[in-house]
Formats: structure tokens, sequence, C-alpha cells
């Protein structure tokens, strides 16, 4: 059996002892950013906590950051050990009395951005959403490309424009091209979401140094849900030949919590099998995926549950792919696995997919119709993940509402 703890209502509980994610709060008495664990329905304060003698003295700087970023960078040293020492503080009884004191109801902090984001990056690893998307634009066509199962396919995004989640996301403006032809400038008419899980990379590496696939979990540090909005129209018209830009570009939203790797050990499952085999710098010796279950809600309404054990491409070869021309890493890069999408239509990870392009309009709220967003529409992603001993894992879920196009 798993250790418990002593803060009420924790076990058994999404943000348990087994789960113990990490995020950047403040509150009205301080306003300033510092560093928390979520237990149950509240948040350690580590800042305060390091002021003490609690950690060694070569880790404590790193809790008076206002970011992850310092943490994220000492390694899986540290990670482990600082994670073993929260486990004990917050499992025996005997820290009950100090420990209490730096706890903070999570309805009463205010949630930033919890890493400063170095680079972001963009996959596009599901063969069912791949498998859609190809079926909906080239329906005379083969809907996989020749390069997809041989690689990797992503994008380098913005990182200038990830933002936590509840941050509103304002309808994006550019071109696109009107069904009889004319090229117009506008508000985006065809706004989605993309229902992700991203990737945190804690330890860089020296530019020209590529990093293998069994080499992720020394590098990666954990996992944060993601929403990659999509302006669908906008996108449609720029992205041939270089692929995406000014449709993808305005905003990326993250949870506020990242949750361990250490947090989703009983999540590993078996990946799917890939053919053709991959090239060799692909191959993975421990090949797994995780096991989550994300879900989806429009306007309240939950309109998909994609399943991200079936990604075909795992998000250690992500990071091999990302890395094998010798692109550095960066503490603070995030990567994301593109769309969840799974082999049934109540599994699709985007709007143009579980609407068949706009064709096929989804009830959602208090009985709207929709096909894309609309502004004042608001979508959440939330996630779970199998747990040590039957519990259950939840990760920080991600939200936005759309708010009109600037004039």
């Amino acid at each position: 059996m798993t250790a418990t703890s002593w803060v009420e209502g924790a076990d058994p509980g999404p943000y348990g002892l087994a789960h113990l994610p990490y995020g950047v709060f403040s509150t009205s008495k301080d306003p300033t950013p510092r560093i928390g664990v979520r237990i149950g329905d509240r948040v350690l304060d580590l800042r305060a906590l390091a002021t003490g003698t609690f950690f060694l003295p070569w880790i404590r700087p790193a809790f008076h950051d206002g970011s992850l970023n310092a943490f994220l960078a000492m390694g899986p040293p540290a990670w482990r050990l600082v994670r073993h020492q929260l486990t004990e503080v917050l499992s025996d009884p005997r820290h009950r009395d100090r420990i209490a004191t730096l706890l903070t109801p999570a309805d009463k902090a205010r949630m930033h951005l919890p890493f400063r984001v170095a680079d972001y990056v963009d996959f596009y690893a599901s063969e069912h959403h791949a498998t859609n998307l190809g079926r909906l634009f080239r329906p005379d066509a083969e809907p996989l490309l020749p390069n997809w199962k041989h690689l990797p396919v992503g994008y380098h995004g913005r990182a200038g424009t990830v933002v936590p989640s509840g941050t509103p996301v304002i309808r994006p403006r550019g071109q696109r091209k009107t069904p009889d032809g004319p090229v117009e400038f506008g508000p985006s008419a065809r706004l989605d979401i993309e229902a992700e899980v991203g990737f945190v990379v804690g330890v860089g590496t020296d530019l020209g140094t590529p990093v293998g696939p069994d080499d992720f979990a020394e590098h990666v540090f954990g996992a944060v849900l993601v929403n990659d909005w999509s302006a669908r129209d906008l996108q449609a018209w720029e992205y041939v030949p270089l692929g995406p830009f000014l449709g993808k570009s305005f905003a990326t939203s993250v949870g506020h919590w990242v949750t361990p790797l250490d947090a989703l050990a009983a999540a590993r499952t078996a990946a799917p099998v890939q053919d053709p085999a991959p090239l060799g710098y692909l191959q993975e010796a421990d090949r797994f995926a995780y096991d989550l279950s994300l879900s989806v809600r429009w306007n309240g309404t939950e309109v998909a549950r994609p399943p991200f054990a079936g990604m075909y491409w795992t998000p250690a070869q992500m990071l091999a792919h990302l890395t094998v021309n010798g692109a550095s890493l960066r503490t603070g890069d995030l990567y994301a696995s593109g769309t969840v999408s799974g082999p049934e239509p109540g599994q699709r990870g985007s709007f143009l997919e579980l609407t068949w392009g706009g064709r096929e309009p989804v009830t959602v709220g208090d009985g709207e119709s929709r096909a894309f967003l609309e502004d004042g529409d608001t979508v959440t992603i939330a996630a779970t993940a199998p747990g040590p001993d039957g519990e259950v894992v939840g990760l920080g879920e991600v939200t936005g509402t759309i708010l009109p196009a600037l004039d």
C-alpha cells in the first residue's frame, strides 16, 4: 500500500500523495509568485519551506525563484530527492503542526504560468487525428502523407503566446480564402481547439548533441495539459508550403500544474506497434506510452474523451526527433503531442474532427448547436491517469474562454 497524507481529504483523490504536482501561485496577502505543490485542495508553499533548513542548501535557492525553471534545471537527482522529502513531510503526522501553517486553500491561490517557456514545439503524433484530417482535406487520396509513419511530424510554435489556464483567448484575425475565391481579411470563422499533452524539459543539452529516446526521463521533468487553439480558416490558407503560422501562434494554453513523470509511473503502458519499424534513432529499448484519459468539455458539456495511450509516436520518440539534427534543449522547453484522438467519433480531440469539418454540429451548454467556437464559449480539457494501488491521478485542467476579435 502507498502512504497516505495527513492533509484532510487528500487521499484518495486526484491530487493525493501519489501525485504532488508543481505550480506557481500567489495570494492576496502576498502577491509575489512562488512555487507550490498541490496536495488535496491545498497548496504547500515551497518558498516558505525552503526558508528554513528543510531542503539541502544547494536545493533551497531554486524555491526562491518565481518559476520552476531553476528547480527543473537541477535534474533527476534533485527531482527525486525533493519528491521523497515532500512525501515524507506530508505523510508523517509528526510534521503536521509545522507544515499546516504553510498550506493555502487552492481556491485562494492565484495561479501563474508554472515555468518560463524557452521554446515550443507541437507534434502531430496521433494516427487517428492525422487520418481524420487527411480524409477531410484529401478525400480522394491516401489520408496519411508518405512521411507520416517514418518520423514524428511537428512545427515550431511561438513560446511568447503560451499562456496559463484561465487566460481569455482573443479571436484571431488574418487572411482567409472564401469559398467563391476572393481572399479577405477578418476574424477567424472556424476557431478550434486541440486537446493535447505537453512535456516540460528540465535538463538542457549543448548544441549539436542529440538525445536518444531511452534518455527521455533524464531530460523531461513532467507533463502538462495543453490546448493548442487553432484558427482553421487562417491555417488552411497559409500552411502551404511551410506549415502553421498565424493560425496557431495567437495562443496556446497550458495547465497550472506540472505532473512529475514519477507520478505517472503506474500509467505506463505498451505503445502501439509501429509498421514499418522506425529508423534506428527512433527505436526504443523500453517502448511505452502513458495511459491518460482526456476529457473535453464545451460550455460545460463533455463532447469527447480522447485516449492518449494510442498515440503512434511516443513522447520519447518526439524528443529524439526534436534533437536528432543537433538542436539543443533548454530548461523550460515545451513540446506537445498534437491533437489526441482515438478511433471512435466520441474520442476526437479537435472540433474540426468532432463536427467533421463543421458539417455535423454538436449540442453543447443549454442545447445550443456548435460547429466551431463562438465568442463567449469556454472549453476545458481535463485528464486522469492510473495511480498506484488503484488510485487516480488527475492532471491539472486547462481552460479558456473566447473573447471577440479586436477592432
